[in-house]
């Protein structure tokens, strides 16, 4: 097994991460300010009107909407989020043998368990 400190390392390493991070955040600071102070500014009545896809809006926009749209985000969100702690495994792959094997096995499990729960509820099912 690995100690803590193997696994982590010294914050020395995480030092060309921070740099890039700092450039990154600087560099979109930079870019954002110049659009601002460089780019043209006409507000005219046809440009601050509310606009959706080109098309006129008609009616209000505080009407009900039905749930499964959310529901079907959410689990979107839900099982994306899964199938990335993947890629830790899949990068570890050799040196975690049969113990790392075994818990991704199980992690598959309570994924299909899951996925298998959603459907058996109807929760993809469109019929309204």
């Amino acid at each position: 097994m690995y100690s803590l400190a193997e696994v982590i390392g010294s914050p020395s390493q995480y030092l060309p991460i921070g740099i890039q991070l700092l450039f990154a955040i600087g560099f979109i600071a930079v870019m954002i300010a110049a659009s601002h102070f460089l780019g043209p500014k006409r507000n005219t009545s046809d440009k601050l009107d509310n606009f959706e896809s080109g098309i006129e809006q008609v009616g209000n926009a505080r009407q009900p909407m039905a749930v499964k749209y959310f529901l079907v985000a959410i689990l979107f969100v839900l099982f994306d989020v899964e199938v990335i702690f993947f890629y830790p495994y899949a990068v570890n792959f050799k040196s975690l043998g049969w113990d790392g094997f075994w818990a991704v096995l199980m992690f598959v499990g309570f994924f299909f368990a899951g996925f298998t729960y959603i459907i058996k509820k109807g929760a993809l099912k469109w019929e309204d």
